[in-house]
């Protein structure tokens, strides 16, 4: 039985996920010897700016990748939401694990929910999406950067930093962080990032040994669910320097998918949903996206496009 060697960032989270998945391939395959490979990546380092300011989300991706193609890890293991539409070539995903909570979390010490917030309360997050979906809720709101880990986040709460902070309900379950969870925002009212709550496990295209021992792993329903999401995204050109939100469900054989897409400034959302069949997830999500451009996505995608502010935050 050969070794697998899990490249992983070195967050709590990151290690979290990363043991989960080696705990479930050795369940998976009695005898494989599974090891961690711990790294630092960009976004993980560089805390002070805003990951649309140094290059978005495939930063926590590019040095597990590089890890990959020198032959020191054999799969890395991703948050989902964090992995580009478009894959670098050469790589894939074998498998998709069954997704966790998809909601996002409202974290609080004082107030039970968004709603309770003081006019004018300071919220910490730095994700667009969610800032643009509080923004339509709560327009009075000073809406805060706020970057580092979970436990980083939480520290800065607790220090009185903000009155409330925004994070995924997923992460802090994750994390033994449940009870932190004031209360949860979920649709069809709030929309998560496109596959939120779901772990990957990437590797390369060329590796059938290491493609055949993760796929072990795949979670059929979650996959069609997130492709759908990641789809309607890709229509998007999800690198835009938008908002964007998605929330697929499975109902029997039929597919439906729920799409935002907004801005943060000042708090628009247009919204699109329809039901497809669970075997035609990719063409649901792309009916999803026209619908969103039809309704005016398409000229907040333009104008975010000549802001060049960078790329999208979910």
């Amino acid at each position: 039985m050969p070794s697998l060697r899990i490249a992983t960032r070195k967050s709590p989270l990151a290690l979290w996920q990363s043991e989960h998945v080696a705990e479930r391939l050795r369940l998976a395959h009695p005898g494989l010897r599974v090891e961690l490979v711990p790294m630092s990546t960009r976004g993980d380092e560089v805390l002070d700016r805003s990951l649309a300011a140094i290059g978005g989300k495939g930063l926590f991706l590019k040095e597990l990748e590089l890890a990959m193609q020198r032959g020191e890890a054999d799969c890395a293991v991703h948050s989902l939401k964090d992995v580009p539409m478009e894959l670098e070539p050469g790589f894939t995903l074998p498998a998709i694990l069954a997704r966790a909570d998809y909601a996002d979390a409202f974290v609080s010490s004082r107030h039970a929910d968004i709603a309770a917030l003081p006019q004018g309360a300071r919220v910490g997050t730095s994700s667009l999406r969610r800032q643009a979906q509080l923004r339509a809720r709560r327009p009075d709101l000073q809406l805060l950067d706020l970057r580092g880990n979970v436990n980083t986040r939480l520290q800065k709460l607790d220090d009185g930093g903000y009155e409330a902070i925004v994070l995924a309900c997923a992460g802090l379950e994750r994390l033994g962080l449940g009870p932190r969870i004031r209360a949860r925002l979920q649709a069809p009212d709030w929309l998560p990032a496109p596959s939120q709550g779901a772990i990957a496990i990437e590797c390369r295209d060329d590796d059938g040994v290491v493609q055949g021992l993760c796929s072990a792993l795949d979670d059929a329903s979650t996959r069609i669910c997130v492709d759908a999401e990641r789809a309607m995204n890709r229509a998007l050109h999800g690198s835009c320097h938008v908002p964007v939100a998605a929330y697929a469900r499975l109902d029997g054989d039929k597919l439906h998918l729920a799409g935002l897409v907004g801005d943060a400034a000042d708090g628009r959302c247009v919204r699109a949903e329809a039901t497809g069949q669970r075997d035609a997830p990719a063409a649901l999500g792309r009916d999803v996206a026209a619908q969103l451009l039809a309704l005016g996505a398409r000229e907040m995608l333009l104008v975010a496009a000549e802001a060049d502010t960078g790329p999208y935050l979910s």
